[in-house]
């Protein structure tokens, strides 16, 4: 079911996170496997493309652009565009249980030009560029895959991991029912005005999330006085700078929570928190849970190859 966008939810897509992931030049894919009972990232963007696969979440919402919608049991979408924003939120989800969620992020040159330009690759080369808008695939579809998805989260052996990861896309691009999301492709523009101005202190935040941030720091970013900044922030975006802020942190606390094996401490420290204290009553409440407790309700496994 197509959703009309609610206020809040515009007001998360404009505050779109950049995620840094952990793909190098070296590096193939990154596949991650999760167990939750919620979405915890906010809408993002990164430098890779991805494949995401949702189970167990029906009611959840799923944001790719400007393309809003209410997922079922089974989910599935590629995104070849790194300056798409998406992400999936807890909407009116009835998990039956707890979510599987798999995630695979490779670079936009894994799969380079010249072989994309092959006959055997032609599907493929068509998917990938409709993906730039995003894509969901058919529940038909992607219960045929579902056992390459499980394989790519439990093998071990690189080699063999890539020549299942050509099998997915190929398998993928000869589905008919493919739904492309997004209705227009989001691409680098030159913004003016309060978008510029907000886009250039979100940039400015998230490069330097893990220091000390102040309102005179912000305020010069946008070329304001503090107080206008103050005044002009609220405006835009319902919240105050300082709660932004912790937000972005605490987004970035949960990614590390569950992707990394950081302690807490390291995890407190790397994101901008100077006391462990402070940012255990933070992640509490906002998330409604201590980190320690939130890192116990996720079990996963991740593979860089």
């Amino acid at each position: 079911m197509i959703q009309k966008m609610p206020q809040d939810l515009q007001l998360q897509i404009s505050s779109i996170h950049k995620e840094v992931t952990p793909l190098t030049e070296e590096n193939c894919l990154y596949v991650i496997a999760r167990r939750k009972d919620r979405f915890d990232f906010p809408i993002h963007t990164h430098n890779v493309f991805e494949l995401n696969y949702v189970e167990g979440a029906p009611g959840a919402l799923r944001v790719v652009g400007d393309s809003v919608k209410e997922i079922s049991d089974y989910e599935l979408v590629l995104i070849s565009n790194t300056d798409l924003p998406h992400g999936w939120l807890n909407g009116n989800m009835r998990p039956s249980g707890m979510v599987n969620e798999i995630t695979i992020q490779f670079a936009p040159d894994t799969i380079n030009g010249s072989l994309l330009n092959k006959i055997q690759f032609r599907s493929v080369k068509r998917m990938l560029e409709l993906g730039k808008n995003g894509i969901s695939f058919s529940v038909s579809t992607v219960l045929k895959v579902r056992s390459l998805l499980h394989s790519l989260a439990n093998e071990t052996k690189g080699f063999y991991m890539m020549t299942t990861f050509l099998n997915l896309l190929y398998e993928l691009s000869l589905d008919p029912e493919m739904e492309v999301l997004s209705g227009k492709q989001v691409e680098k523009t030159e913004m003016k005005g309060p978008s510029r101005r907000i886009s250039q202190v979100y940039e400015y935040i998230d490069k330097n999330y893990a220091k000390p941030i102040t309102l005179k720091d912000v305020a010069e970013v946008a070329c304001m006085s503090e107080s206008a900044f103050s005044r002009f922030f609220k405006s835009e975006t319902g919240k105050n700078i300082s709660n932004y802020i912790i937000d972005m942190r605490i987004a970035k606390a949960c990614r590390e929570l569950v992707d990394t094996n950081k302690t807490i401490s390291e995890i407190c420290f790397s994101t901008g928190f100077n006391n462990i204290s402070n940012f255990n009553r933070q992640f509490k409440k906002i998330k409604g849970r201590s980190p320690k407790d939130f890192r116990a309700l996720y079990s996963k496994k991740h593979v860089l190859v």
